[in-house]
């Protein structure tokens, strides 16, 4: 069989089984989040769909130079109409032939993980076109335009000029951009199963010294322009992650003036957390002290059980400002994310988007962003936080919860213990 009506093949059919164990499984939507995380239940599985999904990939690695015949399918079910293009030209307005380092300011990604990208998601980016009106345009050409729009916030006539497309068509491939990577590979931002969450907590153990720590958890704000009146409204997007930086858990779609820690509590993940489906592992014994699996946050969240928070009252050269400082490592690489995602163009300023629609665009630069980190593409991420800290800092009012309960604080005291930074 032909190399890439193979991959089409195997990647639909991939997509489709993804898509069947999620609407089956995956329980965890709140009305106030769109795009919520979910327990990975089904691991097992979903790595070996994963591995089937960069076999695809691979599989269509051929020369996307050679003319092909584009089909189109309405929503209506009519009959698919094809029509001979030249994907070369196609990549001429891409700027695919010119130096891959040309493509980080255009679509925040290397060359390379741009083909790779259009591979995967080439049967699911033809397959819908607007209803009566085939766009005849290459896998590789949809994407371009929805990642343009993505990585650098360009208006839609700015880039229906630059592509040569109508600005109806750009509309179209960003959201329909967004809604394949957020409906079919939601499963690059999925929570850790309990093996994998072994390794999270040993790789921010080698960093700290500190045992048990299974994701930095923080809160941020985008701006979204208010269709109504023209105002600027804001939306809150909680993320959770590793010492990598990579995203374990994204909610987003709440009002942007909740408090960190009240956007937590309307999420599915504290509901899961408090009714013991997640960060349940047997606990270690620490100084005495039984330790459950944790988060670490700043001073808006409350200390928990499962949720570490800094010392107030540390004294230079004390248990606890070594805890603070390893406190502060972990928690970097929660605030890298953040800056990562605002460096995706689209992010860094007021999103000119309906809320359901914004709320996607969040969820898709989140998959992207995972999708870099796995390529090891940094392209988009974020080595310093540079003025990101300063904002950071500036909201946060450090609030200190005198509710703190005793054992939350006995086993913040043992932890504090083992700090080694």
């Amino acid at each position: 069989m032909d190399p890439r009506k193979l991959s089409a093949l195997l990647s639909s059919l991939v997509s489709q089984l993804l898509l069947l164990i999620i609407l089956l499984f995956d329980s965890n939507k709140t009305a106030d989040s769109h795009f919520s995380d979910g327990t990975n239940t089904f691991a097992g599985v979903l790595n070996y769909l994963i591995s089937s999904q960069q076999i695809a990939a691979s599989l269509s690695f051929v020369s996307v130079s050679r003319k092909r015949k584009r089909t189109h399918c309405s929503e209506s079910g009519s009959e698919p109409a094809g029509e001979e293009t030249d994907p070369q030209l196609d990549r001429v307005r891409l700027g695919l032939t010119r130096d891959p380092d040309s493509f980080k300011p255009f679509f925040r990604m290397k060359s390379s993980t741009f083909e790779w990208l259009a591979g995967l998601l080439e049967p699911l980016l033809e397959c819908r076109d607007p209803v009566g009106s085939p766009l005849n345009l290459s896998a590789e050409l949809r994407l371009g335009i929805g990642l343009f729009r993505l990585a650098t916030g360009s208006s839609y006539p700015e880039i229906a000029q630059r592509f040569g497309v109508s600005e109806s068509v750009t509309r179209f491939c960003t959201k329909h951009l967004c809604r394949v990577l957020c409906t079919n590979f939601r499963f690059w931002v999925a929570f850790p199963t309990p093996d994998e969450l072994n390794s999270v907590s040993s790789s921010f153990e080698r960093l700290t010294g500190l045992p048990n720590c299974c994701g930095a958890i923080d809160c941020t704000r985008f701006s979204i322009v208010n269709d109504n009146n023209g105002g600027i409204d804001s939306i809150a997007a909680q993320i959770v992650v590793d010492s990598s930086s990579k995203i374990l858990s994204i909610i987003a779609g709440f009002k942007g003036n909740k408090r960190d820690f009240k956007v937590l509590e309307c999420s599915t993940l504290y509901k899961d957390i408090e009714e013991g489906r997640l960060l349940n592992s047997s606990p270690l014994i620490i100084n005495g002290e039984a330790v459950n699996q944790y988060f670490v946050g700043d001073g808006d969240y409350p200390l928990l059980p499962w949720l570490m928070v800094p010392f107030h009252d540390a004294f230079p050269g004390s248990s606890r400002a070594r805890f603070n400082t390893a406190h502060s490592v972990m928690r970097s690489s929660a605030l890298k994310t953040i800056a990562s995602l605002k460096n995706w163009g689209i992010l860094n300023r007021p999103i000119h988007e309906e809320l359901k629609a914004a709320v996607a665009v969040i969820g898709a630069c989140s998959i992207l962003h995972n999708v870099l980190l796995m390529r090891e593409d940094d392209s988009a991420l974020c080595e310093t936080m540079g003025d990101y800290l300063g904002h950071t800092q500036s909201f946060h009012h450090q609030q200190h919860y005198e509710e703190d309960s005793i054992e939350a604080s006995a086993i913040r005291d043992a932890l504090a213990e083992q700090a080694c930074v």
